[in-house]
């Protein structure tokens, strides 16, 4: 995603573990999209599309937010918590001669080859990366992934409630009661991955990045994309995709959309984990 930019590509990772937390193993990992500015690359925006993109790091910035915010919090606190790990997915989306092309085929993290058919459909590319690497060095029994992903989300939910894609009923339930209660409004997807796989159907890859049918469950689709790269779903853990690409802007600004329904989580599942 970033081979156009000035500045390299980075994954940022940020851990608190508590004394005596066995190997970290068994935490919460917070995996944010952080497209510092999104030209769409090759596939490029238009000048109307383009303008706002900087905006683009919004779930980044609100799980930075939120993970130094509950740090803040814990730490005053007599329970420890679990692990909590904040992976900060970082890149510039642009255009030079050196810029992934469509048709390109790109090896990700997971092993898994994607062949790029759009090259601004990237956040979920730095995503598959990171929930990857989530899984293989930090063990995480939560992964939460954040993101101003798709435009559809805005024709899903509206401007102001999110959207989510989680594998686990119960862990979708508390998302969307923590969204009421923070504020942070959040609605469920459909949770279908046998009816979105073949939206990413290859014949040279194992998958494209971007849907062959954009009338086909698109915020759910972007969310599927994210989850081939957790292991096929075979990843033993709870995981829910939060798509806040509307709610994390009002006319020129950001919201701050997603740092106190993280906070206000991470609290709840530090509870959950207390109880047993």
């Amino acid at each position: 995603v970033g081979k156009a930019a000035a500045q390299a590509p980075a994954l940022a990772v940020l851990s608190r573990v508590p004394e005596g937390a066995a190997g970290g193993g068994g935490g919460v990992a917070l995996v944010g999209k952080g497209i510092v500015y999104d030209t769409g690359g090759l596939s490029l925006k238009t000048k109307d599309g383009m303008p706002g993109m900087k905006r683009d790091m919004g779930g980044a910035a609100a799980l930075l937010e939120a993970f130094g915010a509950y740090c803040a919090v814990a730490g005053a606190g007599a329970a420890p918590g679990p692990p909590v790990h904040c992976l900060l997915c970082l890149a510039e989306n642009s255009v030079s001669e050196g810029a992934t092309r469509p048709d390109d085929i790109l090896q990700l993290y997971s092993g898994k080859t994607v062949e790029i058919n759009n090259t601004d459909a990237e956040g979920r590319l730095v995503l598959g990366d990171g929930v990857a690497h989530a899984v293989a060095h930090l063990q995480p029994s939560v992964i939460l992934d954040m993101a101003t992903l798709t435009g559809a989300q805005g024709i899903s939910t509206g401007k102001r409630i999110a959207s989510l894609y989680c594998n686990d009923e119960a862990l979708e339930r508390l998302v969307t009661e923590v969204g009421r209660s923070s504020g942070d409004l959040c609605h469920p997807m459909p949770f279908c991955p046998e009816f979105y796989r073949d939206e990413f159907k290859s014949a040279v890859a194992d998958m494209k990045n971007s849907v062959k049918d954009r009338a086909n469950a698109q915020v759910s689709c972007a969310a599927q994309f994210i989850g081939n790269h957790l292991g096929d779903f075979l990843y033993s853990g709870r995981w829910v995709h939060v798509d806040m690409a509307y709610p994390s802007y009002a006319g020129e600004r950001a919201t701050g959309f997603g740092v106190a329904l993280v906070v206000e989580l991470l609290q709840r599942l530090s509870e959950e984990k207390e109880q047993g």
